[in-house]
């Protein structure tokens, strides 16, 4: 019995230290499941795209100018844009919560904000043809930027990445994204990655002074090897790619 006893204490003591180091691995192999850096605060962007009847845009817009006002006492407009090329009749907004609840708040005071529904929301019931939202944060690496002056154009391009979330692909589109910030032709406004919506969709906001300074600028970029090397590794994890060339209404932030 006392040598029985005297085995079953290193054995006990041999499993106690492999609980130990496995419970000590587990975190790793967590890490390793990631699917990106963590968002360390609530905020994210609702992204809303309408698109408008095509014998209405102006009065669309007309509305839009002088109605806003009513909608921005509730809650934070980053930008209001209407598509000039790779779509047409199309309104792209953005706005900003400080997470869900803010959120919910927001939609509940709107929905009782008799001037807002009044003035705006029952005039576009005959007027916007569809509507479309997706919920998207920032990528970690990314702050909202401003262009250096008021006019010029958004070029709004939105690529449909390879299941897997930033783990799998975000250090190679990081690498792109930076190629063509290198090249001085634009400035980045931001980098937004879908929560809700189509998944892995990462839509990337550039201003332009103007379309042909784009168009100048990216025939450039692509006599540069290092944005074509780091183009040709991002692609590997790409499925499909779209953009549109943006203009500002009077009323956005972001002009």
């Amino acid at each position: 019995m006392l040598l029985l006893g005297a085995l079953r204490r290193p054995l006990a003591a041999s499993a106690a230290r492999l609980a130990r180091e496995r419970a000590r691995a587990r975190p790793q192999v967590y890490a390793s499941l990631a699917t990106g850096p963590r968002q360390d605060n609530g905020i994210f962007y609702e992204i809303r795209t309408y698109d408008i009847k095509p014998s209405k845009m102006k009065e669309f817009v007309e509305m839009i100018n002088q109605h806003i006002h009513l909608r921005t006492a509730h809650s934070e407009l980053v930008g209001f844009w209407t598509a000039e090329l790779g779509a047409m009749n199309k309104a792209v907004h953005i706005w900003k919560y400080d997470n869900f609840a803010h959120r919910t708040a927001v939609r509940t005071a709107i929905a009782n904000d008799k001037d807002w529904q009044g003035k705006f929301i029952s005039p576009a019931l005959a007027i916007v043809e569809k509507q479309h939202n997706e919920i998207a944060y920032l990528v970690p690496w990314c702050q909202l930027g401003k262009p250096p002056k008021e006019g010029g154009v958004y070029e709004w391009v939105t690529f449909q990445m390879k299941p897997g979330g930033p783990a799998l692909w975000g250090e190679a589109f990081r690498a792109a994204i930076n190629a063509h910030i290198n090249t001085g032709y634009t400035k980045l406004i931001g980098v937004f990655h879908t929560e809700y919506g189509l998944l892995n969709t990462v839509h990337v906001v550039w201003w332009n002074e103007s379309p042909d300074n784009r168009a100048a600028g990216r025939h450039k970029a692509h006599e540069d090897a290092r944005v074509v090397a780091a183009v040709r590794e991002s692609v590997r994890f790409l499925e499909s790619q779209q953009n549109m060339l943006l203009v500002p209404l009077p009323c956005s932030p972001l002009k």
